[in-house]
């Protein structure tokens, strides 16, 4: 009798652990929130909202399916709050803002943050309507240089950067009572009318093109001149949302892997994924021109992230200072050459 009732209980296990094994996970989040921004930096978050590239990534790790709502923002305050008040699950941002946040949660484990992984490259442009300002040393007080966020945000830094090199380190906040802040498609057209006190913009593609194909507007810098082409925009979370959610995390970078190798494979079908999914008018011949600019770049690798935490250290920005860049993103990563 025991022996029968043995073989029944092995049998009823193992037609209990198929059931199981056929049912998707649903251990970790059924719904995520993404945020991107407009311009080509967000390409492949674009891209992979276009194509449902993370709905499919998760329903091949075993997750089902995934509910997934995108979020425009612009500006990396504005992010970081969303960031912080919990909801916004995962971000694409400027670097300096990623790196500030992640300092300031060093302090709270409630608000910690971690980098998932790189995202994109390329030249920012300060670009200006005024014929006689030349260099940043041009700028006067009756000047304003158009910013999507003032301080932390990505243009905020860089700029805050050039203004160091050409000025001195300890002058890098010189240029910080002339900016304001506004998101770049108002700067665009607020610059382009020359008829407010924005004469400056500094700012990525497709804006830089747009703005520098009219000509009362010229480039007085670009970003790759002070920085090089290192990483940009990164994405984030919080750590404790990537710690509760491995698989999403995983399906995330193999969702924007897949984005990134359609990008490199195909420019013309990417930019007309851009040109469908995006509010800025623009053609697709533009955005592959955009596309093809050596100096614009979409991998998970980060590239130079460092440079800016150095750099926010001594500005007084951040006080926890990361050892290196593998503090700041998840260990899935960590064998990419990153710095």
């Amino acid at each position: 009798m025991f022996a029968v009732t043995k073989r029944l209980w092995l049998a009823l296990a193992a037609a209990a652990a198929l059931a199981l094994a056929a049912l998707p996970l649903r251990a970790e989040v059924s719904e995520v929130r993404i945020s991107k921004g407009f311009g080509i930096l967000y390409l492949p978050l674009i891209v992979m909202q276009d194509q449902k590239l993370l709905e499919k990534q998760a329903a091949k790790a075993g997750l089902g399916e995934l509910k997934v709502t995108w979020l425009t923002i612009d500006g990396g305050n504005i992010i970081n709050d969303a960031m912080l008040a919990g909801t916004l699950d995962i971000a694409g941002t400027g670097a300096p803002g990623f790196v500030t946040l992640w300092s300031k949660g060093k302090a709270s484990p409630r608000t910690e943050v971690i980098g998932v992984s790189g995202l994109s490259a390329t030249s920012l442009y300060l670009n200006s309507n005024k014929p006689e300002i030349k260099s940043l040393r041009d700028f006067t007080e009756k000047d304003r240089i158009a910013l999507p966020g003032i301080k932390t945000s990505l243009s905020a830094v860089v700029l805050q950067m050039a203004v160091a090199k050409e000025f001195g380190r300890e002058n890098f906040s010189k240029l910080d009572t002339l900016t304001v802040g506004f998101p770049h498609p108002e700067a665009v057209a607020a610059l382009k009318a020359g008829k407010t006190e924005i004469t400056g913009h500094f700012t990525s593609p497709p804006f830089s093109y747009i703005e520098l194909a009219d000509p009362k507007i010229h480039r007085v810098l670009s970003s790759v001149d002070v920085l090089g082409n290192i990483t940009l925009d990164v994405v984030y979370a919080p750590r404790r949302f990537v710690e509760a959610n491995p698989k999403l995390t995983e399906a995330f970078l193999a969702a924007l892997e897949e984005a990134n190798a359609l990008i490199d494979k195909d420019k013309k079908a990417a930019a007309e994924i851009f040109v469908r999914g995006s509010p800025i008018k623009v053609s697709e011949g533009e955005v592959v021109k955009m596309l093809e600019d050596p100096d614009t770049r979409f991998s998970t690798t980060p590239n130079g992230v460092m440079e800016f935490a150095e750099f926010l250290a001594l500005a007084g920005t951040i006080r926890t200072r990361p050892a290196s860049w593998k503090d700041l993103f998840i260990p899935q990563v960590h064998g990419k050459a990153g710095s």
